[in-house]
């Protein structure tokens, strides 16, 4: 035994040397790092402690002390399954190989069966089967995935950002980053739906007015009630409008009595019109008609906040068509009609500004979106909130009353909301620099999603760069707010006017922070929504979970990486080893990257435009 041991100690020598020659680094995580000292502790012992310092030193993570006391942790709890096979495996992925001597060759079999039958066997076997087996069997693994659950956490917004009041106030009750990212989709949803009418920028051509689509979804019990919280922002708006109807309502029917007693005489007069039933906050337990003139009677503008997506889901499964072509067109801000079967008359509007803000579980986005195919999908903002993972304690304490602090909230937007409109008319100009960033981003987004998904996502990624554009005429009219320089009048207006103080429109400009805190959003919202594709039923070639994953293992790599990035990165985001090499064969074999190979080590490069 002792002399299998020294051949082992010889073989190890060698690899050191070898190693040190190429300047490899073969433990580039925490994972290989503790695979290398259980492996050398295993077979070599303490005589093996001055090759695992000197391999763990071409490391520029390395620390001395702290990869001595691993060593000796090593040497005191010995894993028998880790052999010093899986030392030459780590060398042989950074390019470096040692072929075994011969005085090692010739040993007894018995003998070296953990060394190099077993354990080179073990991983040479893993190789092939990749090789052989790679697309086969990632698929495989995709259709095991069960659940909607992503492999990794779905990344967060960036929680630093300043925003403007009152989203500032509204994300202060947070309690989570899921929560943050929440509450400030529903505040950007629900103060869009506000300013409809009162701020604009020219994206595509067209007009784009702050009416967004969102869902939320999660399991139950994530933590999406917090959206009830929100819908206090606009109550105040809303009753506002429903006591107007309601006085409207009085004075008809007070005519209407007055034109009954007319008897006969009534022909000689015209019968009183009764007002239109004006609402902001639209139910969502609705038939497909009665959306159309509940939009029609409020000039195309309001909101449907639900908390429970199948109260919506309901209504569409009897009437879907209708539902979906109204949902479209008020995101284009197209024209709506429909014809009243009763007395015959035709009702329109010109334009719709239409928001929407759901939540619900995952099962409940199904009856929604039927296919991806028919535009709706690529319309909404998506957001999966993760699984509570413990428990939180409920008391607390604080004895703030959140609700009563949104109440007061809405009153302030309200408002806030009436001096605006008062003003006019307020334009987004971006800058030519804001103009070149954003289409940058989007450029590259738009090239990595075809190479990455296909087709499936390219509509989603031309929407989300109008729904951005949307969410930032928010963000710059509340920023302006406290800013009142951001907001200049229109230099076609009137000279004349001006000196009177009139003033209808302004050209209002975003700042450059509040530009790249909403530009930030593109990238999680477009791995949120990959992730909700993944397991929507369809009839497309994208038939697989995992989607959302792939696409992060891709976007946190590197323009240029190597397979020993890769399992780092996907030792991070929780991704099986053996998955995301599969994935980048995948992605080899669908033209997304290139591989050269550098001093005999294999690069993969992402391919460039």
């Amino acid at each position: 035994m002792n002399h299998y041991k020294n051949n082992l100690l010889e073989e190890l020598h060698r690899l050191t040397e070898a190693v040190q020659a190429s300047h490899a680094d073969i433990a580039p995580t925490y994972l290989e790092y503790t695979q290398l000292a259980f492996a050398i502790a295993t077979d070599c012992g303490e005589a093996g402690r001055a090759d695992f310092m000197s391999l763990c030193s071409l490391s520029p993570k390395h620390d001395s002390a702290a990869a001595e006391k691993l060593f000796s942790n090593a040497l005191h709890t010995c894993k028998g399954d880790i052999h010093l096979g899986s030392v030459f495996h780590l060398a042989e992925m950074c390019g470096v190989r040692v072929a075994p001597s011969h005085k090692n060759a010739d040993a007894d079999a018995a003998d070296a069966g953990p060394f190099f039958s077993h354990t080179c066997a073990r991983y040479n076997k893993v190789e092939n089967e990749e090789k052989e087996t790679g697309k086969k069997k990632h698929e495989e693994e995709e259709k095991e995935m069960k659940g909607t659950e992503p492999l990794s956490p779905l990344p967060y917004f960036p929680q630093d950002h300043d925003w403007p009041e009152p989203l500032k106030s509204i994300l202060s009750f947070a309690k989570t980053p899921a929560q943050h990212d929440v509450l400030l989709l529903g505040a950007m949803t629900v103060l869009g739906a506000s300013l409809s009418h009162i701020v604009r920028c020219k994206y595509g051509d067209k007009w784009q007015y702050p009416c967004l689509q969102t869902f939320i979804t999660g399991h139950a019990a994530a933590g999406k009630s917090v959206l009830v919280w929100v819908r206090k922002l606009i109550e105040p708006i809303h009753e506002e409008i429903r006591r107007q109807v309601a006085e409207s309502m009085k004075a008809y029917r007070k005519e209407l009595r007055a034109y009954e007693a007319l008897g006969k005489a009534r022909k000689d007069k015209e019968p009183p019109v009764a007002p239109p039933n004006r609402m902001f906050i639209i139910p969502g337990n609705n038939t497909g008609t009665g959306l159309l003139q509940n939009l029609i009677d409020s000039d195309g503008t309001g909101i449907i906040c639900e908390s429970e997506a199948d109260t919506v889901s309901t209504a569409i499964g009897t009437e879907f068509g209708n539902w979906s072509d109204t949902l479209r067109k008020a995101f284009d801000h197209d024209r709506l009609s429909y014809n009243r079967r009763t007395d015959r008359e035709y009702k329109e509007t010109t334009a719709c500004y239409l928001s929407v803000l759901l939540s619900g579980t995952p099962a409940q986005i199904k009856p929604l979106i039927s296919s991806p195919e028919n535009g709706q999908f690529s319309r909404n903002i998506f957001y999966y909130m993760p699984r509570v993972g413990e428990w939180k304690d409920q008391f607390g304490e604080d004895e703030l009353d959140v609700e009563a602090e949104f109440i007061r909230m809405g009153h302030e937007w309200k408002a806030s909301r009436d001096e605006l409109k008062k003003k006019g008319l307020f334009t987004l100009k971006f800058t030519q620099q804001q103009k070149d960033e954003f289409n940058g981003h989007f450029s590259a987004l738009f090239y990595r999603s075809s190479l990455v998904t296909g087709e499936e996502m390219s509509a989603s990624v031309m929407r989300m760069g109008t729904i951005l554009c949307r969410m930032m005429c928010i963000t710059a009219l509340l920023r302006s707010l406290e800013i009142p320089s951001l907001a200049v009048p229109d230099p076609t207006i009137n000279p004349e006017n001006l000196k009177d103080g009139i003033i209808t429109r302004h050209n209002l400009s975003i700042t450059d922070e509040d530009f790249r805190a909403v530009l930030a959003l593109c990238e999680p919202l477009y791995l949120h929504a990959t992730h909700i594709l993944s397991f929507l039923d369809k009839s497309t070639e994208l038939n697989s979970r995992g989607i959302a994953d792939r696409e992060m293992l891709y976007a946190s790599l590197p323009q240029e990486f190597t397979k020993q990035m890769v399992m780092e990165q996907a030792e991070k985001l929780n991704i099986p080893v053996n998955t995301a090499r599969s994935w980048i064969q995948r992605l080899r074999e669908k033209g997304a990257l290139d591989m050269v190979m550098v001093k005999g080590k294999g690069v993969y490069s992402k391919k460039q435009r």
